[in-house]
């Protein structure tokens, strides 16, 4: 590293325990920061420490509320006027992913909208993990560092040594995704249709594909109100699979999830720490891998100019 440009790493609110990891991997303290609130809700976040000259990563993922965006947003903001050198937002989970395009008339493209925000608040890079469409990498004008989680999660399916292995997609849209996995574990693939009247909520699904005798998981790269998830688990394995497991990057698990997702049929469900889970449910059939080392060996490479392409499994 040149000691002449130092690196700061700081954590938002919403990702303070995923940005202490981070650091710790990284080998240096997470950076002294406040945030200060106002009794009508407003806040403003300080950094406690000279940025001068410095490659700042400020790390938070932005699931709701939408405060944790504006928190971001602050944060890169106070680093440029505080002259730091490059401000990079590491953002495990990019919330607004959702929206990226027109898929009915007069709404808007939401991750294009954040996009925006995020370079004019002063963000010369931006690193993310499994964005829910990959084009979303084109709506920014400055370098996206786009991670995928299947480093982490392949060799997890691998050490579950199962028989009959089967890889699912949830919906059409999720092809791709499962496609690349079953290749690399040489596994069969099946494909959950579904029509939905309006958001989060399935009203039909059949699937494609043989499931009976199969060990199935279920792959998407993120799991909200579990209604999809869980209706395709108890769905395969009415049709004769042996088990179904669910993995899914982000954890955002709102409204009833929990709940549907322990009444359910689904014998695990994999995510990973870029949103922390909520600790006050029933976590049993949940398993944590950590995103804190590819996120540290990633600030290392792109501080140190190096290439990132060996953290890709695909």
């Amino acid at each position: 590293m040149d000691a002449n440009t130092p690196i700061k790493i700081f954590g938002g609110q919403a990702s303070l325990k995923l940005a202490s990891e981070i650091s710790e991997k990284f080998g240096q303290p997470l950076g002294k920061s406040t945030l200060s609130q106002f009794s009508d809700g407003e806040f403003v976040p300080s950094l406690d420490e000279s940025v001068r000259g410095s490659h700042v990563f400020i790390i938070q993922s932005t699931f709701p509320p939408s405060d944790n965006l504006m928190e971001l947003m602050l944060m890169i903001d106070a680093a440029k006027r505080a002259s730091a050198y490059k401000v990079i937002a590491v953002m495990p989970y990019m919330g607004f992913a959702r929206q990226d395009r027109k898929d009915k008339p007069r709404v808007s493209i939401g991750a294009k909208v954040v996009a925006n925000m995020l370079e004019s608040a002063g963000a010369d890079r931006v690193m993310t993990m499994d964005l829910h469409a990959d084009q979303i990498q084109g709506f920014f004008d400055v370098p996206v560092d786009h991670l995928f989680a299947s480093s982490i999660f392949v060799p997890y399916i691998q050490s579950l040594n199962l028989e009959d292995l089967a890889i699912a997609a949830p919906d059409m849209g999720g092809a791709k995704r499962a496609n690349a996995y079953s290749k690399h574990l040489h596994a069969s693939v099946i494909i959950a249709h579904k029509s939905r009247s309006k958001a989060n909520v399935v009203d039909t699904m059949t699937t494609i594909g043989d499931v009976e005798g199969k060990n199935i998981i279920i792959l998407d790269d993120m799991i909200d109100t579990a209604g999809t998830v869980t209706k395709a688990a108890d769905m395969m394995m009415e049709n004769g699979a042996k088990s179904v497991r669910a993995i899914a990057t982000h954890a955002v698990l709102s409204g009833p999830a929990y709940d549907r997702i322990n009444e359910s049929k689904i014998t695990e469900v994999i995510v990973t720490d870029t949103i922390p889970l909520d600790q006050s449910q029933d976590l049993s059939k949940f398993k944590v891998l950590s995103v804190a080392d590819i996120f540290a060996d990633t600030i290392h490479k792109v501080f140190n100019y190096e290439s990132i392409s060996s953290n890709f499994i695909f």
